[in-house]
């Protein structure tokens, strides 16, 4: 019997137990023995709750009790968690987490930390939710160098933009809306300010490269200025704007960023609507992949976190070797990198010209008093100057 323990009993955590309960027949087959929660660690008590008596408060009771040989963290944030996984991987502990902070910050650390005491630390539902992108990564794409890495991975904005473009409504509305039905926090700015998205991009980078590129240095930009009027504009060119995290193999690094982009319909993340996340990856030898599914919630995510539990109980006693050294990788400057930039100006079509030379104007009635034009191919830091010269811009939304 296989005793595991699960720090952190919120939604992920409740869904983790519950995925164990449900699926306990299939599970045990896959691991070839019983699995059982022995300790739920929370800050609270639980009542009447059967869980109740598996609730205690000290992460050492854990650590301590030989038994133990997987842990689940998913209580989020960086601290506490760190400290209390990584006590667990020094006992001699495998851990699976679904936290994409603490995997972003430390994940190197704890990878090494996992390889010294021939444990393991996984960390699948980080980035994906349910979608299993890292396990392919790490085993499935090991025969390929990734050249690009791009995805919808985060639910919240993903629904937010599904609806400002089936509905035309504006941010606002629909972000409360979101908020109202669970899909969005009362403090939604990691989601809509793109940095949920920056820290996963930055893992998948990560392990891609082999080494540490610290999210902090990813270019982020969020949906929070996308308005009803830029959907017109998309609908115009037969396109739609999502939140994409790119990662493009440039030389020996990588460009990464996080920002809307504006897809047309032949792209395969073009009809990734709702809360559904999507990864596309774009392999030298295998071409193009995409991986789909649901991103976010308690049984999706608590999926993927269990799907670890049960590797993780396949491999107790042997390290399952992963790349992820913490010397930093530089990433490369994305000013450099090349694309056509659809933009919004209160600018007469003189000075557009003037400015920006030959463009293609995109004629919208409803936006009466502004031009909207998309420009050639240029780089980033020259359309930068561009705009500079050019004043009044209302809206940028770069072409993919």
């Amino acid at each position: 019997m296989i005793k595991i323990a699960v720090m952190g009993y919120g939604t992920i955590g409740s869904g983790v137990v519950q995925v164990i309960e449900t699926n306990q027949d299939s599970i045990c087959k896959k691991i070839g023995e019983g699995i059982e929660v022995k300790y739920v660690l929370d800050l609270r008590d639980f009542g009447d709750d059967p869980i109740q008596s598996k609730v205690v408060h000290d992460y050492q009771t854990i650590a301590a009790d030989p038994e133990v040989a997987i842990v689940v963290e998913s209580m989020g944030g960086v601290e506490p968690a760190y400290t209390f996984v990584k006590a667990m991987l020094l006992a001699g502990k495998s851990v699976t987490t679904s936290n994409k902070a603490l995997v972003a910050a430390r994940g190197a650390e704890l990878v090494a930390v996992a390889k010294e005491k021939n444990v393991n630390f996984m960390f699948e539902a980080s980035v994906g939710g349910g979608i299993p992108i890292i396990r392919a990564l790490n085993s499935c794409l090991t025969a390929d160098r990734i050249e690009e890495i791009s995805g919808i991975v985060n639910g919240t904005t993903n629904y937010i933009m599904t609806k400002m473009a089936e509905e035309g409504c504006d941010f606002d509305e629909v972000l409360k809306e979101a908020q109202d039905k669970g899909y969005a926090e009362k403090d939604p700015t990691a989601d809509i300010e793109g940095h949920d998205a920056g820290r996963k991009i930055a893992i998948l980078t990560s392990l891609i490269a082999g080494q540490q590129v610290d999210f902090e240095d990813v270019h982020t930009e969020g949906i929070s200025k996308i308005t009803a009027t830029d959907i017109l504009y998309a609908k115009k060119m037969g396109r739609v704007i999502k939140l994409l995290a790119t990662s493009r193999e440039v030389g020996d690094t990588y460009t990464v960023m996080v920002a809307p982009f504006l897809l047309p319909k032949e792209h395969p993340l073009y009809t990734v609507n709702g809360v559904f996340n999507a990864v596309f990856v774009r392999g030298n030898m295998l071409g193009d992949a995409m991986f789909y599914g649901s991103g976010a919630g308690s049984l999706p995510t608590a999926s993927a976190v269990v799907a670890d539990v049960v590797e993780l109980a396949k491999h107790i006693g042997r390290h399952i070797e992963l790349e992820w050294r913490p010397e930093k990788l530089p990433i490369a400057d994305y000013r450099q990198q090349s694309t056509r930039f659809f933009v919004r100006t209160g600018a007469d079509k003189a000075a557009v010209e003037n400015v920006f030379g030959s463009v293609e104007y995109i004629d919208v009635p409803e936006a009466a008093g502004e031009i909207g034009f998309l420009t050639t191919e240029m780089k980033e830091a020259e359309y930068e100057e561009k705009a500079g010269k050019l004043g009044s811009v209302i809206q940028m939304i770069r072409f993919h």
